[in-house]
C-alpha cells in the first residue's frame, strides 16, 4: 500500500474530498494539520489512516518530526501534498528532505513562486507577458514608468491571491505606495507590471507524472480580483461550458513550459481586450501567472457543477493509478457572485432564490479573512446559455 501525507488536509474544508476518494483507491492517507483531531470533519476522519497534530504548521522543524514520524511507521512516503498555494514551498522542501520523488523539489520552486521568473518559462513556448521591473528606488520605477505609462500594476514578487496588489494610476499613486511599502513591508521584493487591459482567463488542468491531461477547464473573472479587494466591488466569475482551443493549446504550452507532473494546477492568463503594443491583438492570449495548486476554495465544486464530474476524484485516480475513467458531460455554465453585505441590492438573496431557484446550487457567507477578496456572502448557479448567466450577474449587482 503506497503512502501520502497530505498537509492541512481539513483547510478548505472541501479538500476532505481528495481524502476520501484516496482512501477509497486504496491509498494510505497520513494528515499533517494544527487542528485538534476531535474538532475535524468525519468524513476527514474516516479517511485518514492516523493523523498528526502540530502546533504550528509555519514551524518546519515540527512538521519534519511529523513526517518522520509516519515514514517510520508506515514506511516510505510516495506522495506528499498539500494543493495549497500557500504551503508550496514547504511542501518542496519536506520532498526534498524525503527523496520524495513526486512532485517538486526545493530548487525546482523559484519558477513557480517568483512572478518575474515565472516570464521566461511562458517566452520558452511563445506566450508573451506583461513588461516588468523589480523595484529599488523611486528613479528606476519612473524611468520604467516612462517607457510603458500609467497605469502600472504593483505586487509581491512572490505572493499569495492579490493581497498587497495596486494598481498605480499616477505619480501620487506611486508617492504613497512607495511610502507604505517603506514603513510596513520594506523588505518584501516587489515587482511592477505594464497594465494589461484584458480579462483574466484561467486553464485548469489535472496532470499525470506522464505529463497526460486527464482533465481540463478554465474560468474567467469578469472583474479583476485586485479591484474588488481594493474597491470592495462583487466578485464574478465562472466555469466555461466549453474551453476554446486557444486557450487550451496555451494551457499545454505551459504545462510542457513548468513541467508540470501528477498535479491539479490553475494557470492564469489574460485575453486582450483590445490591441495592445507589444503584447498583440485583441483576443490574443497573454501569460500572467501559475499556480501549481487547484484554484481556491469552492472552484473544484463548480467545475463538478459545470462538467458533471469529480475531479476530487479524477485527481486521486492520477495519484494511485496515473489515470482516470471519470466522465465528463451535460456541460453548462457555473458562475458564482460575491455581494458585499455593505450594499443595499435590488435584488435580496430571498428573492434571488425565487426568481433563480431552478439555477441556484448553492448559496453560503465567507468567513472575515476571505471577504475582502471575494464578497461576504456567495452565490453559485449553473445556466445552460451564456446569455442567461449575464443577465442573472447584471441583475445581482444592481443597487436600490
Amino acid at each position: 500500500m503506497k503512502n501520502l501525507i497530505f498537509i492541512s488536509p481539513n483547510f478548505p474544508t472541501n479538500y476532505r474530498f481528495f481524502c476520501k476518494h484516496l482512501k477509497a483507491n486504496g491509498m494510505n492517507v497520513l494528515g499533517i494539520g494544527d487542528q485538534p483531531y476531535d474538532e475535524l470533519m468525519p468524513e476527514l476522519t474516516d479517511s485518514l489512516t492516523e493523523y498528526y497534530k502540530v502546533e504550528s504548521l509555519e514551524d518546519y522543524d515540527e512538521v519534519y518530526r511529523a513526517c518522520a514520524f509516519f515514514a517510520f511507521k508506515y514506511g516510505r512516503i510516495d506522495w506528499l501534498e498539500s494543493n495549497n498555494e500557500y504551503w508550496l514551498m514547504q511542501d518542496a522542501d519536506l520532498r526534498t528532505d524525503f527523496n520524495i520523488k513526486t512532485g517538486f523539489h526545493t530548487e525546482d520552486m523559484d519558477c513557480i513562486k517568483y512572478k518575474s521568473k515565472m516570464k521566461s518559462h511562458y517566452a520558452s513556448v511563445g506566450i508573451p507577458t506583461a513588461r516588468y521591473h523589480l523595484l529599488e528606488e523611486e528613479a528606476d520605477c519612473l524611468e520604467f514608468i516612462e517607457k510603458v505609462g500609467y497605469p502600472v500594476v504593483v505586487k509581491p514578487d512572490n505572493g499569495v491571491g492579490a493581497s498587497h496588489t495596486y494598481k498605480l494610476k499616477c505619480k501620487e499613486d506611486l508617492d504613497v505606495f512607495l511610502a507604505e511599502r517603506a514603513a510596513e513591508y520594506p523588505d518584501v521584493p516587489y515587482i511592477m507590471e505594464e497594465f494589461v487591459k484584458a480579462t483574466v482567463n484561467s486553464y485548469d488542468a489535472i496532470v499525470n507524472l506522464d505529463g497526460e491531461v486527464l482533465f481540463e477547464t478554465g474560468n474567467i473573472t469578469l472583474d479583476s480580483i485586485m479591484d474588488t479587494v481594493n474597491d470592495e466591488g462583487e466578485s464574478l466569475c465562472y466555469i466555461r461550458k466549453e474551453l476554446p482551443a486557444d486557450m487550451r493549446e496555451a494551457g499545454r504550452k505551459a504545462l510542457k513550459a513548468f513541467n508540470v507532473r501528477g498535479r491539479f494546477v490553475h494557470l492564469e492568463f489574460f485575453r486582450l481586450n483590445e490591441d495592445q503594443e507589444g503584447l498583440g491583438k485583441k483576443g490574443d492570449i497573454v501569460g500572467l501567472e501559475v499556480n501549481m495548486r487547484p484554484a481556491g476554495v469552492f472552484i473544484p465544486d463548480m467545475m463538478n457543477y459545470a462538467h458533471s464530474t469529480d475531479v476530487y476524484k479524477i485527481w486521486a485516480d492520477m495519484i494511485v493509478f496515473g489515470k482516470s475513467d471519470v466522465v465528463q458531460e451535460d456541460h453548462r455554465y457555473c458562475a458564482f457572485i460575491g455581494r458585499r453585505d455593505s450594499k443595499n441590492y435590488k435584488i435580496t438573496d430571498e428573492k434571488a432564490s425565487e426568481i433563480y431557484g431552478a439555477n441556484i446550487i448553492d448559496r453560503f457567507p465567507l468567513p472575515e479573512a476571505m471577504a475582502a477578496a471575494m464578497g461576504n456572502v456567495i452565490t453559485i448557479a449553473a445556466f445552460r446559455e451564456e446569455q442567461d448567466m449575464m443577465d442573472f450577474f447584471k441583475a445581482m449587482c444592481e443597487v436600490c
